[in-house]
């Protein structure tokens, strides 16, 4: 199997505990979005999974072995966790022949990853000549070196221009299509909601939430209903007599809170009462994660 483990996973650095007792599973076939404040404990969990640090107690497995007790780790794991960790010296092929020879993985591999991450042109350039995005793309490749079964990708947008941010959104979804397990950590709530199927939550090192994408909305959000109509009067008194308020919006429509459209729809056509537009607001990733994390984040600036 390719799915994370982790169990009671704890680390202290000193007397501050930064991820406390852990407990969640990352399932293939999908991408789980790994979310926090600053100071949460993403880059520490993920950090642990890797083996990079060792847990003050508990346990991180991958297919039920520690990262460390991996043969040939990049055949089963893939990485992303800084962008600059490629010598600046070296050409982004060598960097990559020099990770392909440590893992017993083809030369051809290289330039079928160079080539699917859009670097292959520029691949005998030095690292140190790169901007940010295209140092991205090659920790990306580097990642994908391996055609590993799981994936763990920190910020994976950060540097890249719209057409790369499609890119690599089409290419996590179509990884976890293949079964393969994928955990990116972000901060873009807008972005993530655009590929996470599902979510992991930290703060301040514990566990908030370990949901589905529109499950954790759902959960944070109130029934609310737009719509439009050329007899809002007639509307208004039915919908009162329901127990419910219409409510007008800046662009000249009408809401109502705690509603569904399908009622107001159906009330709307028993009393007769014409609409032009309905549909159902939902919350959106945002709005439901700092709700969920207010007064979690270790670091907030207040209003002037």
């Amino acid at each position: 199997m390719n799915r994370i483990e982790i169990r009671e996973l704890t680390k202290d650095y000193g007397h501050t505990r930064v991820v406390d007792h852990l407990t969640f599973d990352v399932l293939p076939g999908r991408v789980t979005g790994f979310l926090g404040p600053n100071g949460a404990g993403k880059s520490t969990t993920m950090r642990l999974i890797l083996g990079l640090d060792r847990p003050t107690s508990g346990a991180a497995t991958i297919g039920g072995s520690s990262f460390t007790d991996l043969r040939r780790p990049l055949h089963h794991v893939g990485a992303l966790l800084d962008p600059q960790a490629a010598h600046g010296g070296r050409t982004a092929r060598d960097h990559l022949l020099a990770l392909a020879v440590s893992n017993g993985i083809p030369a051809q591999r290289v330039d079928g990853v160079l080539e699917q991450c859009g670097i292959a042109s520029v691949s005998r350039r030095r690292v140190k000549t790169y901007s940010l995005g295209m140092r991205q793309r090659l920790g990306i490749a580097a990642a994908l070196l391996g055609d590993p079964a799981v994936l763990l990708l920190d910020e994976p947008t950060n540097g890249l221009d719209p057409k790369g941010i499609i890119w690599i959104r089409e290419l996590m979804r179509g990884v976890a299509a293949e079964g393969r397990t994928v955990l990116v950590s972000s901060h873009l709530m807008a972005e993530t909601a655009s590929f996470a199927d599902h979510l992991i939550v930290l703060g301040q090192g514990r566990l908030l939430a370990d949901s589905p994408m529109k499950e954790f909305i759902d959960s944070r959000s109130t029934p609310r209903t737009r719509l439009r109509t050329s007899e809002p009067d007639r509307l208004r008194e039915t919908l009162a007599g329901e127990g419910f308020a219409l409510l007008a919006a800046e662009d000249g429509s009408w809401a109502v809170e705690g509603i569904r459209a399908g009622r107001i729809g159906a009330l709307a056509a028993r009393h007769g009462v014409p609409l032009s537009e309905l549909s159902d607001e939902r919350a959106s990733l945002e709005q439901a994660y700092l709700e969920l994390t207010a007064g979690r984040a270790e670091f907030s600036a207040t209003a002037a």
